[in-house]
């Protein structure tokens, strides 16, 4: 089974419970009212020794504030503050004190960075491994939330940065620490949540879809054609390649965290002029949103049969 196949697995065992008004699965956080036209929305991320990273080649400092940024980039997402996060962790012995302070630390510099408590969590030894969960919570105006169902027929499609660097430091990641490692592997450690530009981008009303790209824009930009039922065409030789990554890397490897939005064609070059000047950085437009169904690739304009796939982390 895939990761998604699980997902959509889960969603159909629960859709009979009672949701006690939340927004379920299907969004990068789950969205609940609190009254006032204000919601908070909830995310959760996993980060798993052996699997997502190794103490040997990653500081505790750097994971940290990885285990942080991916979860603060889910809760941007949305077009959310980030207020508030829950940390549970499951320690080894050999990572129980100066390991643990030193990845506090670097939790604690972010937190502090975007101005986020740690409300709470959970601590317990491990028998083999680190385990690192965290929960985000976020504050937002109901009239500024960012679904993925948003997207029409004509909206343009951008992404908020290059893409790909991050899967060009994957291979690189393991560098023994001490050892000077590539600029795209630290990247790949210290990911930059997008969360001024989130907040931002989700009190434009021009803004329709948006979600950020942890598994890659050819998996991700599906999740959004899914929830809205739309189709989309992506043109090739506009996907915004970081030096160092070709443009399937770009399109496929996942973990680069940047924003992936659609917005109303009207109003897609003025929204990238604002976030320019805002921002001091690019959205690139790279297609539409179509009637459908699905996403076709486009090279100079015509259809091209890529089998290109995002990062599965199942």
């Amino acid at each position: 089974m895939t990761e998604f196949g699980f997902i959509d697995s889960i969603k159909t065992l629960f859709a009979p419970l009672p949701d006690n008004g939340f927004e379920g699965i299907g969004d990068d956080c789950s969205v609940l009212s609190v009254g006032g036209g204000e919601s908070l929305v909830f995310t959760a991320d996993l980060l798993t020794e052996g699997v997502h990273f190794l103490r040997t080649a990653t500081s505790p400092r750097e994971l940290g504030r990885k285990s942080l940024a991916v979860n603060l980039s889910d809760v941007a997402a949305m077009g959310a503050r980030p207020v508030a996060t829950l940390l549970s962790i499951a320690l080894p012995a050999d990572a129980a004190d100066a390991w643990a302070a030193e990845f506090m630390l670097g939790y604690r510099e972010l937190s502090e960075e975007f101005g986020v408590t740690l409300a709470g969590g959970d601590t317990t030894r491990s028998a083999a491994g680190i385990t690192i969960n965290v929960t985000a919570i976020g504050r937002i105006a109901d009239a500024h939330i960012k679904r993925r169902s948003g997207a029409r027929p004509g909206d343009a499609i951008l992404v908020a940065g290059e893409l790909g660097l991050s899967g060009a430091g994957r291979p690189l990641r393991d560098t023994p620490r001490g050892r000077a490692a590539p600029p795209a592997a630290a990247v790949h450690r210290n990911p930059q949540p997008q969360v001024a530009e989130g907040i931002w981008l989700g009190s434009r009303p021009e803004v329709r879809a948006m979600m950020d790209l942890s598994d890659g824009l050819a998996s991700d930009l599906k999740h959004i054609l899914d929830r809205s039922g739309v189709g989309a065409e992506v043109a090739v030789e506009q996907i915004p390649a970081a030096p160092g990554a070709d443009i399937r890397m770009a399109a496929c490897s996942g973990e680069d965290y940047k924003l992936l939005l659609t917005a109303a064609p009207e109003a897609a070059e003025r929204l990238a002029a604002d976030f320019r000047i805002r921002f001091g950085t690019p959205l690139h437009p790279i297609g539409r949103i179509t009637s459908g169904p699905g996403l076709v690739w486009l090279r100079n304009g015509k259809p091209e049969p890529l089998d290109w796939h995002g990062f599965e982390h199942y």
